[in-house]
């Protein structure tokens, strides 16, 4: 098979893996629907913020969202795993975001649940520290595997090139995928915002893939791209149901691994602007009211509900996302082409 000809290949397969997943996820999506009203799987509005106290203009905001479906990051990766076990597994492209996106979909739809039925602090679900632990237990598992059994320590550094980190490797391993995967939960704040975002990110690093030349990896972007676009036909505004952390934290620990996957962590944040903004807009936020005696430095965090605070419609907010998204995703592919 000549280069072309393998090159058309990796195409035609991500193509093809990115429709059959958006119409897979589109047929079930009725009887998941059914599932979740029939079951009043409704989410909880919060009402206090990290720090446990008030939040009530986050409240005033949401509180007409409230009972409304959560849980619907199922559709996305249970679709993707599905597709991705039967068409496209592979143990050196596929099985490692597999296990990221899978894992921490399991625990995300735990805390769902617990949200749902009123358990844990405050009756919503996992305490903060306790989800960090969590997903920081998952993320070293990754860091682990990518350091001593693939013994990768290297990293590309635009301008500079290949760097040896050494053992390095694995505290930024783990740092980039929990600030990934919580960042993409706060971007999950609005009608269609995170699925929106997440789906030029899945679409950019799919391309720096097949640029790779590694087909089963582009594939299996385009497989999620595929359910992701399903599940935003859904719940652009007004929702049907929300993604809910179970969608949201998958999503953003996969998005992770992929940029160490490509060796390309250092475009990351570009490629995922928005989610990277939402997630410094919180921890900036919470860092003011904790060294500030309670000042803020938005109305309200993440920066998405500073805008609906100041009067920007749900709809203007997220198409506006969206654009910058798709501008920062395209600027990623630039300074990747020209890192090579």
């Amino acid at each position: 098979m000549s280069i072309f000809e393998a090159s058309e290949f990796a195409l035609a397969k991500t193509f093809w893996l990115a429709s059959l997943s958006f119409l897979v996820a589109i047929l079930w999506t009725p009887l998941f629907t059914d599932f979740l009203y029939k079951n009043k799987l409704g989410k909880r509005i919060r009402q206090t913020s990290f720090d446990a106290k008030k939040a009530p203009i986050f409240y005033s905001l949401h509180k007409h969202k409230e009972n409304t479906p959560t849980m619907g990051g199922l559709l996305i990766w249970i679709t993707t795993a599905v597709i991705t076990l039967l068409m496209n597994l592979t143990r050196t492209q596929t099985w490692l975001p597999l296990f990221a996106l899978v894992s921490t979909g399991v625990v995300g739809a735990l805390d769902d649940l617990f949200n749902i039925y009123g358990i844990g602090p405050n009756r919503g679900g996992f305490r903060f520290r306790s989800k960090l632990f969590i997903y920081v237990a998952i993320a070293a598992v990754g860091a682990w595997w990518f350091y001593s059994k693939l013994g990768w320590n290297v990293l590309l550094v635009p301008g500079i090139g290949q760097v040896d980190i050494g053992a390095w490797y694995i505290p930024l391993f783990i740092a980039v995928i929990v600030f990934t995967t919580f960042s993409a939960n706060e971007t999950d704040g609005l009608d269609g915002l995170l699925a929106g975002t997440m789906a030029s990110a899945f679409a950019a690093f799919g391309i720096i893939a097949l640029l790779q030349g590694k087909t089963e990896l582009a594939a299996f972007c385009g497989t999620i791209l595929g359910s992701l676009l399903a599940f935003l036909w859904f719940n652009i505004y007004p929702a049907r149901f929300f993604m809910g952390d179970t969608g949201a934290m998958a999503l953003g620990m996969t998005l992770g691994v992929l940029a160490f996957l490509t060796d390309t962590v250092f475009i990351l944040p570009l490629i995922a602007l928005v989610i990277y903004v939402e997630g410094l807009s919180a921890a900036v936020q919470i860092a003011s009211k904790k060294f500030r005696n309670g000042k803020k430095i938005f109305l309200s965090a993440p920066i998405h509900h500073h805008f609906q605070a100041i009067g920007w419609p749900e709809p203007k907010i997220t198409m506006r996302f969206w654009i910058i998204s798709a501008v920062s995703a395209m600027l990623g592919l630039f300074f990747y082409l020209v890192s090579r």
